[in-house]
């Protein structure tokens, strides 16, 4: 049987995919995230995601962070990838492969808000350069991102316990979803493991608050809409295309309807819904690197394959 592997990895999870050359998935499976800058032995958990003699396969696409961004974390990325997948093997940013699935070879830009935050845009040409906006990291950058409004949301509580605003509902929410009082909030904050994934989780709790009415959680995500728009139309400006900005999303924070109609307001157009989840583009590129035929009807098998194998999974794309 052939087959190619596509592997989309952020943060706080991954998501590791075989398919046939029919576009058919036949294997999903999902694990933590490989974040290389966490101390965790990144290599290893994707040994375990492996669980393939890799018999039949054809090409391999990972989506991994960090890559091509620091250069030690690109080394060592390609060096276990390649010898854990022997073959056509291709190491990706995670973020490349997951406009490589929203826009399926269409020009745009791909906003990707998950832990982490990203603008990707192409004109999609042989010959036209990617061009990344944001993505800094959690030390200075990835404004608009999850681990960015959690960090933002205990801003706002450390303020409000100081006496500096007012904002009770907010601060016992989010006091409550992590689980201590105000007396412990900073020992929590130096004790956590991987401060990036507890801060990163916060953000669905200030969306809960923001649909609930809280003003604190609706400004803190208006603040985070503008802040992911102002990097796509960066990056957008940087391809000099003339044509209408056309742009899709990827990651947690962007499932949330208001959270895109927050984004849609402030660049004037509404987003295309992504025509692949980021696995999904990993395929994509590894059905090419295998020399596989990829039309539209493929694209849409492969999207449906995803969707079903998900259901039935319990994994949400």
């Amino acid at each position: 049987m052939s087959l190619v592997l596509g592997l989309d990895s952020g943060g706080t999870k991954t998501v590791l995919a075989l398919a046939e050359r029919s576009g058919d998935v036949t294997v999903l499976r999902h694990g933590p995230g490989l974040d290389p800058s966490t101390g965790r032995d990144w290599a290893q958990d994707l040994k375990g995601l492996l669980a393939t003699d890799g018999q039949g396969l054809e090409g391999a696409v990972l989506g991994l962070p960090f890559h091509d961004e620091v250069e030690r974390y690109s080394r060592e990325q390609t060096t276990v990838a390649s010898t854990l997948i022997p073959g056509r093997t291709l190491v990706q940013n995670d973020v490349r492969i997951a406009f490589d699935g929203a826009l399926a070879g269409k020009a745009g830009v791909l906003a990707l808000a998950g832990t982490g935050s990203m603008a990707w845009a192409s004109l999609n040409g042989p010959d036209d350069p990617h061009i990344r906006v944001g993505g800094w990291g959690d030390a200075f950058g990835d404004e608009g991102s999850a681990f960015w409004i959690g960090r933002e949301a205990l801003a706002i509580v450390s303020r409000h316990l100081d006496g500096r605003i007012s904002a009770p509902e907010f601060c016992d929410g989010i006091l409550g979803a992590i689980g201590v009082g105000s007396e412990a909030l900073l020992g929590w904050c130096y004790a956590v493991e991987n401060r990036r994934v507890e801060f990163a989780r916060l953000a669905v709790t200030v969306s809960a608050l923001a649909e609930r009415g809280d003003p604190s959680a609706q400004s803190l995500l208006q603040a985070a809409a503008d802040q992911l728009a102002a990097q796509v139309m960066a990056a957008w400006q940087k391809t000099k295309s003339a044509a209408p900005l056309c742009w899709s999303y990827a990651g947690g924070v962007l499932s949330s309807e208001p959270m895109r109609r927050l984004m849609a307001e402030k660049l004037g157009s509404d987003p295309v819904p992504p025509r692949l989840p980021p696995v999904g583009g990993a395929l994509l590129r590894a059905a090419a690197l295998a020399g596989w035929a990829t039309d539209d009807a493929w694209i849409d098998r492969l999207s449906k394959s995803l969707r079903l194998t998900s259901a039935n999974d319990g994994l949400q794309q």
